[in-house]
């Protein structure tokens, strides 16, 4: 009788017993909520990423509300982003009250569409966020330029982007360092590191660093790390109203370790992307994600594009049926039911009524969606995994 085939599933994070001796040193130390971890663990990943400072927080959707709101967004204010990200990108906007002006990607990247920028500009405009999606990262020079012209902040959704890198004046650099204003970032298991769950924001702008701070413990005017270490009695006054967007020292703890092992991650996932890419270009009828010549992905996930006639839903429920988890390409907000009501954030859906330059559709982002799948990816895959999941796909497509 043949052994069964373990399942391969979309994505697993890379984590055992160091990190399990890391939140263990927490525990053990008697602060396990914000506290000497976090402040390592910032210092350990501002210097990863080349930026002046870094804050750790409770999620990338936190790290992304706290952005907006430092750089001024707030109530009857717009924000240019795509719809097509993690619906965490459009509420993080919502939550300042502002609205979320989606526009379209580039269907070669999955990235936002610097061409259509522009146009969306107006005296509501607050900011851009644009979003380095699946770990490709986005046309920041491009983007940038759009940016300084009209003087407006740009925020970088760089959830999926540890690890990946531009080149940017005359060498390869860090996605974070940052290059725009505010870059955020997510440490969910899905993820290339992981602190459980968790969130960073970095940038060069110390003032800014300093309202995080303020605004991710309740507008707090003093850290606890500094009441407690005090030989003064210290009362604290809270002059804004904040958030308890804090990371715990264990999650911190776990964090510091998996940085360690973010090079040989990102090394790994490019190899097996790698290995994706040339069993898969030999099928012809996919289209392969392609980095651009700028870019160098972690890749966090590889996300290939189906013919128009084949069944995005069938395709994978025969892969999961074979033992494979995949996921459809990434989600388009304003499709969801939270953005049906508010007309502004809504697009025409009607094709027939489309004005595609005059940039009043998502089409692409819609195609994306619908017409892509991810493919698991994760550090411990082998290529014999990768052989698998290749054929399942070529199965899936192609057998009655």
């Amino acid at each position: 009788m043949s052994k069964q085939r373990p399942f391969i599933p979309i994505a697993k994070p890379w984590i055992g017993e160091t990190e399990a001796e890391a939140a263990k040193r927490a525990i053990n130390s008697g602060w396990v909520t914000q506290g000497p971890e976090v402040k390592e663990f910032e210092q350990e990943f501002a210097r990863y990423v080349g930026s002046d400072y870094a804050c750790a927080v409770s999620s990338c959707t936190s790290a992304l509300h706290l952005a907006l709101l430092t750089v001024g967004v707030g109530p009857d204010h717009e924000v240019i982003t795509v719809s097509h990200s993690y619906i965490a990108t459009a509420n993080s906007i919502s939550y300042c009250g502002a609205k979320p002006i989606f526009i379209d990607i580039e269907p070669n990247t999955f990235n936002i569409n610097p061409l259509l920028i522009e146009k969306y500009i107006n005296v509501k405009t607050k900011a851009i966020l644009a979003v380095h999606q699946l770990g490709m990262p986005c046309n920041l020079e491009a983007i940038l330029a759009i940016a300084h012209r009209h003087n407006l902040p740009v925020i970088e959704d760089a959830a999926c982007a540890v690890g990946s890198e531009i080149f940017w004046q005359g060498e390869w650099q860090k996605i974070g360092r940052p290059h725009s204003d505010i870059a955020c970032f997510s440490f969910h298991p899905r993820k290339i590191i992981t602190t459980g769950d968790g969130g960073m924001l970095t940038t060069n702008n110390s003032e800014w660093d300093k309202y995080f701070r303020l605004l991710r413990q309740h507008g707090m005017s003093v850290p606890d790390t500094v009441r407690h270490s005090s030989n003064q009695v210290i009362f604290e006054s809270y002059p804004i109203i904040g958030y308890n967007y804090r990371m715990t020292d264990i999650q911190a703890a776990i964090g510091r370790e998996q940085l360690k092992k973010l090079p040989l991650i990102v090394e790994r996932r490019r190899y097996l992307a790698n290995l994706y890419e040339q069993k898969l270009s030999e099928i012809k009828i996919f289209k392969l994600p392609k980095e651009p010549r700028w870019a160098k992905s972690n890749w966090q996930s590889f996300c290939l594009r189906l013919p128009d006639h084949f069944n995005q839903r069938e395709i994978m429920q025969k892969m999961l049926n074979a033992g494979v988890s995949s996921r459809r390409g990434v989600m388009c907000a304003h499709n969801e039911e939270a953005y049906h009501s508010k007309d502004s954030y809504s697009q025409i859906n009607n094709l027939e009524q489309i004005n595609y330059v005059d940039g009043q559709n998502l089409f692409e982002s819609e195609n994306a969606q619908d017409k892509s799948i991810v493919l698991p990816l994760y550090y411990e895959m082998t290529s014999d995994d990768i052989d698998y999941v290749v054929n399942t796909l070529k199965d899936a497509c192609f057998k009655i």
